[in-house]
């Protein structure tokens, strides 16, 4: 792979007076906590237990082998089961609280966290956490505070910092003329023209799935007003949801679609199907926007492209005139285990968690699938292995990054959420314009 920082894109990153904010809470990388420590409640000593996660055939051999490693030292042995990201979200709404639930569970934090919080299904984690020094000093806190819920520990980051970026294949690019990455939002819009006249799809979507699209209104929106704008609809303040950027912003969306960015069939393509990937990795399309979990994922169904100079990768093109911070990022600080307030192994579960996740196979597993694990001390192992120039990109963005605002369907109640990414398909099928999603979204 190329060095993102000179290739791949038409400017170099933004500096911004934050950027050594992260690194000073930088830490040595060790493994395990003292073994007497746990959550209150629960049977230590039950032999079983259930990890649900998400389907990630790269991910969730790394899940799978640190159930093995806790088992030949543990008290349980847990058994992992993946499901399809959608069809996840209704099986745990479903069976969480019931004598089917799992025992940990996954889970983006923030308001998706904090339903099942506020139900008093989630174990507090918070003694066991602060009764293990060493495992704390390991968590950026920045990342740790998403699974904080009213100043309690309900979450810990269990994947890797997942900052949503453009990628891109080179080859295709450079067969429409297109030289490396968009850096402006002027750019972007000529290389659609481009790809679009060199017989690709400019911009590859999985349009069926909502959550794809509400990227580009989470950039853009950032991009336009900045990372408050977000924070006063997050807060619930009057007029949030109708403020002038927010109207920009999903004109500008409905610009790309106009301009025909996502093709004409993109309402049919899905992502937990590849869909978008083949796309990419195929040749038929020029760019996506997607979290930094698409290289392992790219890794796992396209191996090749994964790690060819062809794929490429930058920041979210800035918006000229726009009063965000163009080292600001969006998506997922990372993603969290939690604990079943009702698990019968409560104390084993949280072991656990505090036995794997900063251990350094654990750590070493993320690292070779190309995430960067949300714990401190990285600065020279993100340089090693396969995905050695797209983990230091990807740990550089977020070191830099001014703001980390979490995805807009994590950060919201789940109704919220639900409501928008409806509405906000309709924006992009045209069905919907830009003020009578702002009037839909204030009700």
């Amino acid at each position: 792979m190329r060095t993102p920082l000179f290739r791949g894109r038409r400017r170099a990153l933004a500096t911004v007076a934050t950027a050594g904010a992260l690194a000073l809470a930088l830490t040595a990388c060790g493994s395990s906590g003292p073994s007497d420590t746990s959550a209150d409640g629960g049977d230590r000593g039950s032999s079983t237990g259930d990890i649900w996660v998400i389907t990630d055939a790269s991910l969730n051999p790394v899940q799978e082998k640190s159930a093995e490693t806790f088992a030949t030292s543990g008290d349980v042995t847990f058994t992992v089961s993946n499901y399809a990201n959608d069809p996840y979200k209704q099986k745990l709404q479903t069976a969480i609280g019931s004598p089917n639930q799992p025992d940990i569970f996954y889970n983006w934090g923030g308001g998706n966290l904090k339903q099942y919080v506020d139900a008093g299904q989630v174990a507090d984690l918070t003694s066991a956490v602060d009764g293990d020094a060493d495992f704390k000093s390991k968590l950026i806190p920045s990342v740790l505070d998403v699974g904080t819920i009213d100043g309690k520990i309900y979450g810990l980051p269990m994947q890797g910092v997942q900052p949503v970026m453009m990628y891109g294949n080179d080859d295709v690019l450079k067969k429409a003329g297109v030289d490396g990455m968009p850096a402006t939002w002027d750019d972007l819009l000529a290389d659609v023209k481009a790809l679009k006249a060199s017989g690709v799809t400019p911009i590859a979507l999985a349009g069926s799935q909502s959550w794809t699209e509400l990227m580009w209104l989470e950039y853009l929106l950032d991009r336009v007003g900045g990372s408050d704008k977000f924070a006063a609809i997050a807060a619930g303040d009057d007029g949030a949801w109708s403020d002038p950027a927010v109207i920009e912003s999903l004109t500008m969306i409905q610009q790309l679609v106009d301009a025909g960015a996502f093709g004409t069939n993109y309402s049919a393509v899905g992502y937990d199907d590849q869909g978008t990937q083949a796309l990419i990795a195929g040749g038929k399309a020029g760019l996506e926007l997607m979290g930094s979990w698409e290289v392992s994922a790219l890794n796992a169904s396209f191996p090749d492209f994964a790690k060819s100079d062809s794929l490429v990768w930058g920041t979210f093109p800035t918006v000229d005139g726009g009063k965000g911070d163009p080292s600001a990022v969006v998506g997922n600080p990372s993603n969290f285990y939690s604990v079943t307030d009702g698990s019968k192994v409560k104390d084993g579960a949280t072991q656990y968690l505090l036995d794997t996740l900063t251990s350094d196979e654990y750590v070493d597993g993320l690292l070779s699938i190309g995430q960067v694990p949300a714990i401190t001390g990285l600065e020279e192992k993100v340089k090693t292995g396969d995905f050695a120039h797209f983990n230091a990109f990807t740990y550089q963005i977020v070191n830099d990054s001014s703001s980390f605002t979490q995805s807009w369907d994590q950060a919201l109640d789940a109704a919220t959420a639900q409501t928008m990414l409806t509405n906000l398909q309709k924006v992009f099928l045209g069905q919907m314009e830009p003020q009578e999603f702002a009037d839909a979204m204030a009700k």
